[in-house]
């Protein structure tokens, strides 16, 4: 079921009309009911998944508090183990299967396992990472193991975030979901208004962005040095809008029903440098990547080659989460080592500005900063955004190409019709970019910017009026539920 689809508008009153009606004490159950009716919406067969890796982790954390030593150990290796196993076996087994396939053939040998039919279920990325959470915080004892399973269950498969995020702590979902809230008026006028600012950034901006991407990047041959710069910053807003625009419903929703779940993005694109965009885009994923693989591989500590091995390491894995695919672990090698260099080199631009008297225009600075980070962080998502690596390759090329192109009217007559779009059409989708992130800066002062209510049912109105007049009613997909 799709947060972008009538039978979702549908859904939701019903659940939240019947969890306020139902007693407290049988809320977590109606929950639960809800939440595995939403993911079978989809395919009802992969609720084993989500019941299995529930199931798993349930037990081994209930035991891992009698056991010590290797034991211990063992228990939390076996929840690595099934977890980390379906994940493997439907994201990446085809790609690792097509790896030794293709090494077999140079050798001039055949390889005997076929590839795999099965589909990619839908979250699966999203609820193993909690769920191993889970068990790694109940291992190092910062975490009593919950008793009440169908608790648990309703902590891993919780519809608003299920599918994709933001990936939550069962230190700070669980409580939640286990207290008792009472509507609250203005809590619940809130949610919704969240979402329906989530709802316009998906189905306004992102998927209107997104028609523009998708010709360009389906046309890699007649791409120049415009377009692909134009479509890859397009891509990396669409991809902003369309994942933020999901945490945002996901987030009122919870919000409706009295649960505050994590902030997942913290407007990026005004980073001033590459390592601080990351720190505010997809922020539950990052921290988890923090809590679970930097920080055990010893942080920033040890040594600038240990601190540059794990930033490494945490981006590769990204790229590998991401998807099963070399272009992915390429594209999270690049954001590694722009991160690095700039590491490397804060010093030295530190003392060049002062140098020049940079330092004495911070406003300026600020600007050049974040253009500069944001640009540089926008190059290394032609790996992101193209099917594989060739295609990539191919972009980057033709990037250095047909710049003489953009003083030519008639050149960009021929991509508006070849986009389909009017002239007005394709200003308007630009202005939603700087609209949207003045937006997204009002609603990060919220508790210290109270606007009359007059002016709210305004912004309101505005909002679902312009969705009616410029949305994309295509029930396009959430494009995170491919990862």
């Amino acid at each position: 079921m799709l947060f972008n689809s009538l039978e979702f508008l549908l859904y939701f009153p019903v659940v939240v009309g019947l969890y306020f009606t139902l007693p407290h004490r049988w809320r977590w159950l109606h929950l639960l009911i809800a939440s595995y009716a939403f993911y079978m919406a989809w395919e009802p067969a992969y609720a084993l998944l989500i019941f299995t890796s529930t199931l798993v982790d349930y037990l081994i954390a209930r035991r891992m508090p009698l056991e010590e030593g290797g034991r211990r150990k063992a228990l939390l290796g076996t929840s690595l183990t099934i977890n980390l196993g379906l994940l493997f076996s439907f994201k990446y087994y085809n790609f690792i299967n097509e790896t030794f396939t293709d090494a077999a053939a140079l050798l001039g040998v055949a390889w005997p396992l076929p590839e795999s039919n099965l589909l990619l279920p839908v979250g699966i990325s999203f609820y193993t990472f909690q769920t191993i959470g889970y068990s790694v915080d109940v291992y190092r004892g910062k975490l009593e193991p919950e008793r009440h399973f169908g608790h648990f269950a309703l902590y891993v498969s919780y519809f608003p975030q299920l599918v994709a995020g933001p990936i939550e702590r069962a230190s700070r979902l669980l409580p939640q979901l286990k207290a008792e809230h009472h509507f609250d008026v203005d809590r619940v006028a809130s949610g919704l208004r969240l979402m329906l600012w989530g709802f316009f950034k998906k189905v306004v901006v992102a998927d209107r962005l997104a028609h523009l991407v998708d010709t360009i990047y389906a046309n890699p041959d007649e791409a120049t040095g415009p377009t692909v710069a134009l479509s890859t910053a397009c891509f990396v807003y669409q991809v902003y809008c369309d994942f933020s625009g999901y945490s945002d419903i996901a987030i009122g929703a919870a919000r409706v029903m009295g649960v505050d779940l994590m902030k997942n993005f913290d407007q990026p694109h005004l980073s001033r440098s590459i390592g601080e965009f990351w720190r505010r885009w997809h922020i539950s994923l990052m921290a988890w990547f923090r809590d679970y693989i930097y920080i055990p591989l010893g942080g920033s500590r040890h040594g600038r080659l240990n601190h540059y091995r794990n930033i490494a390491v945490v981006f590769l894995v990204s790229g590998v989460w991401h998807g099963a695919g070399g272009h992915y672990i390429v594209w999270g090698g690049v954001i590694a080592l722009y991160i690095m260099f700039g590491h490397a080199t804060s010093d030295a631009r530190e003392r060049f500005a002062v140098a020049i008297g940079f330092d004495r225009l911070p406003r300026l600075r600020a600007v050049y900063q974040v253009v500069t980070a944001v640009g540089i962080n926008y190059t290394a998502f032609v790996f992101f955004r193209a099917p594989d690596m060739p295609t990539a390759l191919h972009m980057y090329a033709q990037a250095f190409s047909g710049w003489g192109l953009l003083l030519d009217p008639g050149w960009w007559n021929e991509w508006l019709v070849r986009l389909g779009w009017s002239a007005g059409l394709f200003v308007f989708a630009m202005c939603l970019v700087p609209a949207t992130e003045l937006i997204e800066f009002r609603q990060r002062h919220l508790d210290r910017w109270k606007a009359p209510t007059a002016l709210r049912w305004a912004g309101d109105w505005a909002l679902i009026v312009g969705a009616l007049l410029f949305g994309v009613f295509t029930r396009e997909a959430f494009v995170y539920f491919q990862f």
